[in-house]
């Protein structure tokens, strides 16, 4: 390891040197950075958890032993005991395994047993922003369960069999993953964590871990992971005062505590640093995750998140440093910012002052059509520019549109039952959104349930109501949300283009009063064209305004019988005369056609 770039924050492989490291003859040498400890020992199954001790190497702020025949799958520990006397046992901050909950040691485990076979997805991997990224949002614990029995998860090997055909029948080229670095607490949902480069035990081991991104892999879905550089459970186990003292928090408390209760990490110091790049390109590289959903970015780029507090610039220049040196070794990782603020220059490139990522969650796009949508019809004339605003900036970044699983818990109720009305006016509008969320430039996210519209809240302890594709009305949402996304998939107008202003342009956005929205999509091949309804009555005779075309041909509605609409399918191609199609728009509808003849 670079000892001057571990300290300078600059070192990207310290889990190459540091935690349990299996060596050829099958000792494994521990080491661990504790600077301000008195004493330390590894205690574990190979010793009867009695305590061998370690010594100092390098400058003294590393501790090494090297313990002969230790098998992989070994529980261990460091017995740290500070300089005021105090003795914790402490899991390592680079172990590569862990102990299922409630337990706490770490699992000896190597990083080259498994055999990746996902070498044609690893080649094409690069292929640019101009290409379709649909992404299924997925907590694996409640996904599907065995039984409602409490632990009762399938195995990351199980999901691999299940969940994979449901995401290609779906028509999601990519599963996001909620965090899987191993937390003690199952409601923090893994936002919380212990074990950044250990994989959750909850669902089995690093190798099957490894087992089912390969599988996804040889199955054409990419896998990005979230991962959490912003703050560390408090579990005085862990990282919290590590070696006595707040080696990877703040020491003031006043800044040092999140607002979820945890501990923040001091990005301005070299070693902290060191260890969240090295477990950012630890995912990347030893998992072939594709890419990285950064989680609270705002809470990096402010002080606490609030922009009146100033800017963070330790915690802005770990960003710049982290992606940059991810970009420099793997080119082709995706990393996606999840950052609610107006703070300019989250997708520029560093090296124009920007912070690196290929991608920011537009929040603002996903509040506004919300509470659009949520809006009484008589309403919404006063609110037509919610659907407008976003692409007044929609070019300043790099986009990707999310439904996420933030916006179904707490109280905030699901997609399906945010839109106004009844249960039968819920389900024409969440088709509606659907397909505007399509329409509309940028990558998109859907969290897990919302194509079978679930109507109860996430909840991480309860497996998604299945049953409601029992029911008709869920049966057509989920059949709609799969032939829209394939839709997707399947037609480059609607993400070739996705940042350039030539794959986008309104063809009628002053309709306050009727609620209709019309725009185009174009790329290379092909230009296709959407029109929206979102008033709660029938607009006959309108006009949607087109040029250069014979006809339009539609190609999916959201009000086709099918999907639980009332109008009978018919791809017909509607003559354009003087520049213009005449339509007739069912209420809560959606309708995409595609330009013919031009």
């Amino acid at each position: 390891m670079d000892f001057y770039g571990f300290y300078t924050g600059q070192e990207f492989e310290a889990y190459r040197f540091l935690g349990a490291q299996v060596q050829g003859d099958g000792s494994v040498v521990f080491r661990t950075f504790a600077p301000n400890a008195a004493s330390i020992s590894v205690i574990g199954d190979f010793n009867s958890w009695q305590g061998s001790d370690m010594h100092k190497i390098y400058d003294g702020n590393f501790w090494e032993l090297t313990v002969p025949q230790v098998e992989v799958g070994s529980r261990y520990k460091f017995r740290i005991t500070s300089q005021t006397g105090k003795t914790i046992d402490h899991c390592d901050p680079y172990g590569f395994g862990s102990e299922k909950r409630p337990h706490t040691a770490s699992v000896v485990h190597t990083l080259d047993r498994y055999s990746f076979q996902d070498g044609a997805w690893m080649d094409r991997r690069g292929e640019g922003y101009q290409q379709p990224l649909n992404i299924y949002e997925v907590h694996l614990g409640s996904w599907q369960r065995k039984s409602d029995a409490p632990d009762d998860w399938y195995t990351y090997e199980e999901l691999a069999q299940r969940l994979i055909p449901y995401v290609k029948e779906c028509g999601y080229n990519y599963i996001e993953l909620m965090p899987l670095a191993e937390h003690p607490c199952d409601a923090s949902w893994g936002y919380q964590d212990t074990g950044f480069f250990s994989p959750t035990s909850r669902y089995g081991t690093p190798d099957q871990l490894r087992f089912f991104i390969d599988q996804c892999h040889q199955n054409h879905i990419g896998v990005i992971m979230d991962f959490v550089p912003v703050h560390f459970a408090v579990d005085d186990y862990a990282l919290w005062n590590y070696d006595g003292t707040p080696l990877y928090e703040y020491p003031n408390t006043a800044v040092g505590r999140s607002e979820w209760g945890s501990c923040n990490f001091m990005h301005s110091r070299g070693e902290v640093r060191s260890f969240l790049q090295s477990a950012a390109l630890y995912w990347l590289k030893e998992f072939h995750v594709d890419g990285l959903r950064m989680d609270a970015v705002s809470n990096l780029i402010y002080w606490k998140g609030d922009p009146g507090r100033g800017e963070n610039r330790g915690a802005i220049q770990f960003l710049q440093t982290m992606n940059q040196g991810l970009k420099q070794r793997l080119p082709h990782a995706l990393l996606i910012a999840e950052d609610s603020t107006s703070y300019s220059g989250v997708t520029r490139d560093v090296a124009h002052g920007g912070l690196g990522f290929d991608y920011k969650w537009d929040l603002g796009w996903m509040n506004d059509t919300l509470s659009y949508f949520q809006t009484p019809p008589q309403m919404r004339p006063q609110h037509y520019h919610k659907l407008t605003f976003s692409m007044m900036y929609f070019y300043q970044e790099r986009y990707l549109l999310p439904l996420s699983h933030d916006e179904v818990v707490h109280g905030k109720a699901t997609i399906l039952q945010k839109m106004h009305g009844d249960y039968e006016e819920k389900f024409p509008q969440a088709r509606a959104l659907y397909c505007y969320m399509m329409a509309h430039p940028g990558k998109k996210l859907n969290f897990m349930g919302n194509e079978i519209g679930q109507f109860r809240e996430w909840d991480e302890s309860r497996e998604q109501d299945w049953n409601l594709l029992r029911y008709p009305k869920h049966d057509e949402l989920f059949r709609f949300i799969r032939d829209l996304n394939h839709l997707y998939l399947n037609h480059s107008a609607l993400w070739q283009e996705d940042d350039r202003e030539q794959g986008f342009r309104w063809l009628d956005c002053h309709q306050e009063e009727r609620c209709i929205y019309a725009l185009e999509r174009r790329s290379e091949k092909e230009r296709l064209v959407f029109v929206f309804n979102f008033s709660d009555q029938t607009q006959d005779g309108y006009q949607l305004p087109v040029e250069g075309c014979a006809g339009l041909r539609p190609i999916l509605s959201t009000e086709w019988e099918e999907y639980g609409g009332g109008v009978k399918r018919d791809e017909s191609v509607l003559p354009a005369q003087h520049n213009q199609v005449q339509l007739s728009l069912p209420p809560y509808s959606g309708l995409c056609l595609a330009v013919e003849g031009e």
